[in-house]
């Protein structure tokens, strides 16, 4: 949960939400809207998710505003006596990125620019990036704009007094594009596809994830990568959880898909400090603690049980 740090953070405060009708953003709105916020900013591209959140939440201290982070000029108006940033406004799906590249690095990477420079243009406070594990050792397009987002965040400190400090997490259970979802759905026809049966992730819930990052908002210095200390699922487990009665038909991997996820490579460690619930990546200093080798979903000490697993899916469908 949210410590006394973090709300006393968001009470009073102006927020802007990049990727608003997300369902991390969704998830953020519901807890930071407990803590009492001045007003929070919806900023995305469509215009019937928003109607939808608008009634889903029917709060005044919510504001919609339509638009792009490629459209500079319109995030800047949108930025104006914001103090606290949060940068979740993506292309996410692996497949599409691969076949849509430029598409990709217009929204990734030139958006995040256009959120640095609006950030620093209007004197926000702190603006924390969403980013994920497939941003370490990225074999695909998505990782790599993730990586170079985070690039920027850390170098993005030393331009002026707004904090900018990411955040990595794995996998986010019932997201949208998430595989339990899919799952489900196949369930319904009792067959479902796993691209790889030794295939591991991550696992977070999106309530963990906006949780971790209202947090982090709280704990920020600027020039931190924060990530937190998360179990392990093998997806085949979570195929037979799902639908254990259903047929699991093995695909292949996908293009740009690994068989594992790292969140801490081995290059990090160095500059890595551990917490009970999470790890610092400092790029700024040295702290030479050896916490691993790396940190990666296969090595991985905690591992979801089958009855975690079933539980898990329970309070999901609640």
């Amino acid at each position: 949960m949210v410590n006394n740090t973090a709300a006393k953070h968001l009470t009073d405060k102006t927020i802007l939400l990049t990727g608003g009708t997300g369902s991390f953003c969704q998830c953020f709105v519901k807890i930071a809207l407990q803590h009492n916020p001045k007003e929070i900013r919806i900023y995305s591209r469509g215009e019937f998710l928003q109607s939808e959140m608008k009634k889903k939440f029917n709060d005044e201290r919510l504001t919609f505003i339509i638009g792009d982070v490629r459209d500079k000029s319109r995030l800047n108006r949108a930025t104006k006596g914001v103090e606290i940033i949060v940068h979740a406004a993506a292309l996410k799906q692996i497949p599409v990125g691969e076949d849509n590249p430029t598409e990709v690095i217009k929204t990734n990477v030139i958006g995040t620019m256009n959120v640095i420079d609006c950030a620093l243009n209007n004197y926000a406070d702190k603006v924390i990036l969403i980013s994920s594990d497939k941003a370490c050792y990225p074999i695909n397009l998505y990782g790599a704009t993730k990586m170079i987002s985070e690039k920027l965040f850390i170098q993005a400190n030393s331009q002026g007094k707004t904090s900018f400090s990411c955040t990595r997490y794995g996998n986010v259970s019932f997201s949208r594009g998430s595989v339990i979802p899919l799952f489900l759905e196949q369930k319904k026809i009792g067959k479902l596809t796993l691209t790889h049966k030794d295939m591991t992730r991550f696992w977070i819930t999106l309530e963990g994830g906006a949780n971790f990052v209202i947090g982090c908002i709280g704990r920020m210095n600027g020039g931190e990568i924060f990530v937190p200390k998360l179990p392990s699922v093998r997806i085949t487990d979570l195929a037979k959880v799902t639908a254990p009665e259903a047929e699991i038909l093995e695909i292949g991997i996908r293009q740009g898909e690994k068989l594992h996820e790292t969140l801490i490579t081995q290059e990090e460690v160095p500059y890595t400090r551990t917490f009970p619930l999470f790890y610092i990546i400092d790029s700024f200093k040295t702290w030479n603690i050896n916490i691993a080798n790396t940190y990666s979903s296969d090595t991985n000490s905690w591992w979801l049980t089958e009855n975690e697993l079933k539980e898990m899916i329970r309070g999901l469908m609640a």
